[in-house]
């Protein structure tokens, strides 16, 4: 019980980046009833990505994100960019699915916060 603790410094799964700078694509995200539970977005440039839920959808649409963050985690892992992740995403999933990403919903923003402005705000 007096000995110093050891710590060992341990490698962690890769990741996107979850924030950047610079302008994002991203997509609307709901669920076969049109409810919109959020939005997906990515930069290729800062290899980051991420999910934005609607304040309006509720705890739905908050643990909605689970699925979406898995999916970006799993894609890095195979090193895919965030946007040819995002491409992967959208054809994965449909409408009979909990949530997917509505078709042609992929739009630019200038930055990360008009994504955060209009999921805060929407």
């Amino acid at each position: 019980m007096t000995e110093p603790l050891q710590w060992a410094e341990v490698d962690s799964p890769p990741r996107y980046a979850n924030t950047t700078d610079k302008p994002v694509q991203y997509a609307t995200v709901a669920d076969g009833n049109g409810t919109v539970f959020g939005y997906v977005w990515v930069n290729d440039e800062d290899d980051a990505a991420g999910w934005q839920y609607r304040r309006a959808g509720g705890d739905e649409a908050f643990n909605m994100g689970a699925l979406w963050a898995v999916e970006f985690h799993e894609a890095k892992e195979r090193g895919l960019a965030p946007s040819a992740a995002l491409a992967e995403m959208t054809r994965a999933y449909g409408p009979e699915d909990p949530s997917y990403i509505v078709p042609g919903s992929l739009k630019q923003a200038p930055s990360l916060d008009v994504v955060k402005d209009l999921a805060a705000n929407g």
